[in-house]
């Protein structure tokens, strides 16, 4: 999520190089805890850890960023506008029982318990560069399944253009949806060939373990080439439509967020640059790439586009 201006990572949100060492051994240890893939319901509080899962060939070689990188720098304003707001409030968000209701343009509507969403998918690790619009950037070492696939579930009919996302809607558990910052409940959109398109996630976990609330739990959309934001979290929603979705960040400020919300290092924001970008746990930033270092598979989905206009 964009906030109203990007900081520096203060000397104490660097991460350790010893926890750098440590995160190979963790999560060796995640996936060497072996037994059948379990499902969020059928797991004990904690700790709550996947069976041994494949990793993806669409994976990065890079080194993901330390658990702790990834759970205590987070934006999900429904959690709070900080960022370590989301982790201090994430135990207010309940994941158990959940529920996703699939309509709009499909053929099998209804509303799914989450073990149904889940059951028919073989899940794996998908380690993923993950660019915020706000210029840092992290690597997350996903669990999860295709989006395209859960939606070939439900038949598209032959007028779903577009899928929409919604983020539960619970002031109670959700503490940040008191508060006006944005309008409630958070809405994200995607064109269909987005959707389908292999890299698409839905992710259930990191780091071999069910995700944590402030990450987003119990299911959330991972696309990797676009800014962070796009990437809904906490789904109870997905419908297909005719028509271009609405988008939050989009609604509060069309003239810096755009439905697509590609990284694209060639178009700034308004207000500061996107050309390079600050990864979490290193000292000088690095240059940002288009399409966050994932061109090759998705920048012909663009080709006929004026991507200076459509951001």
């Amino acid at each position: 999520m964009p906030f109203l201006r990007p900081g520096d990572i203060r000397p104490s949100e660097i991460t350790p190089a010893a926890v750098y060492r440590d995160r190979r051994r963790f999560l060796g240890a995640a996936l060497a805890a072996g037994g059948a893939l379990l499902l969020p319901s059928a797991l004990p509080a904690a700790p709550r850890r996947f069976g041994p899962l494949p990793r993806s060939p669409l994976s990065t070689s890079e080194p993901p960023n330390s658990y702790k990188d990834i759970t205590t720098y987070n934006n999900f304003y429904e959690l709070g506008t900080g960022k370590d707001d989301p982790a201090r409030n994430a135990a207010l968000l309940k994941t158990e029982p959940w529920s996703v209701t699939v309509d709009g343009e499909v053929e099998r509507p209804g509303t799914y318990t989450l073990e149904d969403i889940l059951k028919p998918h073989a899940l794996e690790e998908r380690i993923y560069r993950l660019r915020c619009v706000e210029a840092w950037s992290m690597v997350i070492p996903w669990v999860g399944f295709p989006l395209g696939d859960l939606i070939k579930r439900f038949q598209p009919t032959s007028r779903a253009k577009y899928v929409a996302f919604t983020t539960l809607h619970d002031p109670e558990q959700l503490p940040g949806q008191r508060r006006n910052v944005l309008q409630w409940p958070y809405v994200e959109g995607l064109r269909m060939d987005e959707a389908m398109h292999p890299l698409t996630l839905l992710a259930v976990g990191l780091y071999g373990e069910v995700l944590p609330g402030q990450n987003g739990a119990p299911l959330r959309l991972v696309v990797p080439w676009k800014y962070g934001f796009k990437s809904i979290k906490s789904i109870v929603r997905i419908s297909l439509t005719e028509q271009m979705p609405p988008t939050t960040w989009n609604r509060a400020a069309p003239h810096e967020y755009g439905f697509y919300a590609n990284v694209n290092p060639a178009v700034d924001h308004p207000r500061w640059s996107q050309k390079r970008e600050r990864r979490l746990g290193e000292l000088r930033k690095r240059e940002t790439l288009p399409f966050n270092g994932y061109a090759e598979q998705v920048a012909q989905l663009y080709s006929s586009m004026d991507l200076t206009k459509w951001y």
